[in-house]
Formats: structure tokens, C-alpha cells, sequence
């Protein structure tokens, strides 16, 4: 074997991982050394994850002869974006949810969502952002297919995520709004995008990048929902620097590792009320003396978002291991 070389994994599928060499434009495909292997098979009655190494990791391996290599090394990630995994049939209460890690390393978090075809989806949204302000990725939410918006409601929704802190960017592949905006915040940085199925995310990522040919899918006349097009994470690499992640369409999901007194946190805009509140462990659900409740009533925070707060801390399950 030659000596190791450095890359980051831009694709898994089963027992394969290729890997970007630095400096190099073809992925290797790689298998992991039996050591890790060994080591999550020991472990795995300990583990809460699904994965040993994802999309984005920095790794080493050694090239075999054929081509192929083995890696060798997997670096300590800087960050990581999660969610609870499907269920485990017949699992028990020990094993039932654990972490699904989606990628590593990210700089940005593009949310992806539609003014229509499927139709704008807060409660989804807000999800996503949570599950991201949980991982401290810095986040930006883009409204899709604004040449749908003929009830303009994407206007009212761009107001209010934007009043909270959040960067949004209405965008459509038709006339072309938004997109030289949303590309300029892609260079040189490692982008996951993130969003339900039939939101536009892959005809986005062709039209700012007409050379990568994504598959894109069509929007179920039965249930307006988008058909899965992408079925794994794929990191692209494109010119200087950048990185593209584009994620499988989501028809739901769960955060991972957030206990219910954590929730509010992840709500930007409980923020200035949340130590205002009579009790330090308040859920700002039925306490009295709560100040987020009272923001709410007053209004100056939005029903919309506190309904969303409300769901999420109904779902967060006990279940879950820390």
C-alpha cells in the first residue's frame, strides 16, 4: 500500500464509502478498516448511533493497488446534523429510537420549503430549525416556487422568520428570483440542503449548477406531497471551495437528543422572556407565571411558532438517552 491520503466521504451506500482526496476531483471507493468494524460491533449494545462514519467526514486511508482504498482514520467531527432513526421493529424500550446522523462538518443549513406544490408547511419548518439550531449550524431558510405565490402568502412568512433572526430568501426556478443570492452564500463553504420531497431542492441545485444533471421528481396530484428523488446524502464539490450536500426529501422528522426543558432554547424568539418566567424549569405549556405564554398572548410572539413549540414538546420522547 502507498502512503495514507487525506479526503472526505461524499457518498455511503451500505459497506462503500468514496472519498474526495484532497486535490483530487475523482471519488475512491473505500472500505473501513476492520478495526471499526470490530469496535462498533462491540459497542453496539452502548452506541445510540446508526452510523460509523457519514457524509462529510474528514478521513484517511491507504490505496490499494486496484484503486481502492481503506480507510484508515476518521477525524473528530466539528459539528453533525441528526434525527431520531425510523423505529426498530420489535425493538426494545432500550434500543428504540437512536441517532441517525445525516452529515458532518457543515457550514450552512439551507431549510428548502414551497409556497405550494407541496404547500408551505411551518410546522415542518420549524422542526428543521430546531433539529439545526440544536447542532449550531448557521441556518438559512429558503421559500421555493414564489411564481406558485398567488395568494401571496410567502411575503407574510419571509416577515416573520426574518423579524425572528433567521436569513430568508424567497427564490423559483421559473423567473429566476433569488437564486444569484442564494449562490453567493455558497462559496467556499460546505451547504447541506435540507427540505421535504417535491420542495424544488434538486431543480434549485441545477439551476445554480446546471453541470450536476440532479434527478428531479414530480408532485403526487393525490396527495401533493413530492415523490423521493434523492435517496441517500451526496456531497458535490464544485468550484473553489464549495461543497453541496443534497439530502433524501423528508416527509417528517424528529430531532434528536433535546430533552423537553431544552426545547424553548431553540425558539429564538422565547429567548428575552424565557428567565422572566416564576418557575426555572417552566415549559412555558400551562405554568403559571410563564412569560413566554404571556408574549404570546400580548402578541409578540407568533401563535403559528408557539403552535409549533407546543407540537415539538409533545413529541419529545422519553426515550431517549443522554
Amino acid at each position: 500500500m502507498e502512503k495514507c491520503i487525506k479526503g472526505i466521504i461524499c457518498r455511503a451506500e451500505s459497506k462503500d464509502f468514496y472519498v474526495l482526496a484532497e486535490g483530487n476531483d475523482e471519488p475512491v471507493r473505500c472500505s473501513l478498516r476492520g478495526k471499526f468494524k470490530k469496535d462498533f460491533h462491540l459497542k453496539k449494545d452502548k452506541l445510540f448511533h446508526t452510523d460509523i462514519t457519514v457524509v462529510g467526514d474528514y478521513v484517511e486511508f491507504d490505496l490499494n493497488e486496484d484503486g481502492t482504498g481503506v480507510i484508515i482514520r476518521i477525524d473528530k467531527r466539528n459539528n453533525y446534523l441528526s434525527r431520531k432513526a425510523i423505529k426498530l421493529r420489535g425493538a426494545s424500550y432500550r434500543g428504540e429510537r437512536l441517532e441517525q446522523i445525516i452529515a458532518s462538518n457543515i457550514d450552512n443549513i439551507f431549510i428548502i420549503c414551497s409556497v405550494s406544490k407541496p404547500p408551505f408547511n411551518n410546522k415542518v419548518v420549524d422542526r428543521l430549525i430546531v433539529a439545526a439550531e440544536s447542532a449550531k449550524i448557521n441556518i438559512v431558510l429558503i421559500i421555493n416556487k414564489l411564481d406558485l405565490d398567488h395568494e401571496k402568502t410567502a411575503a407574510e412568512w419571509i416577515k416573520l422568520y426574518s423579524s425572528i433572526g433567521y436569513k430568508v430568501i424567497g427564490t423559483s426556478k421559473i423567473t429566476g428570483e433569488g437564486i444569484s443570492e442564494v449562490k453567493e452564500l455558497l462559496s467556499a463553504k460546505k451547504n447541506l440542503f435540507w427540505g421535504q420531497s417535491g420542495v424544488g431542492k434538486s431543480s434549485l441545485l441545477n439551476k445554480m449548477f446546471p453541470g450536476i444533471n440532479l434527478i428531479t421528481g414530480d408532485i403526487s396530484e393525490y396527495t401533493d406531497r413530492g415523490t423521493h428523488t434523492t435517496v441517500t446524502s451526496v456531497m458535490l464539490k464544485m468550484e473553489d471551495g464549495t461543497y453541496i450536500i443534497d439530502t433524501p426529501g423528508i416527509r417528517e422528522i424528529d430531532p434528536y437528543g433535546i430533552k423537553k426543558e431544552d426545547v424553548g432554547h431553540y425558539f429564538l424568539e422565547f429567548s428575552e422572556y424565557i428567565n422572566e418566567c416564576r418557575f426555572n424549569t417552566c415549559t412555558h405549556n400551562h405554568e403559571p407565571g410563564c412569560a413566554v405564554i404571556e408574549a404570546v398572548e400580548q402578541g409578540n410572539i407568533s401563535p403559528e411558532r408557539y403552535e409549533s413549540y407546543l407540537r415539538i414538546l409533545d413529541t419529545t420522547e422519553e426515550d431517549i438517552f443522554f
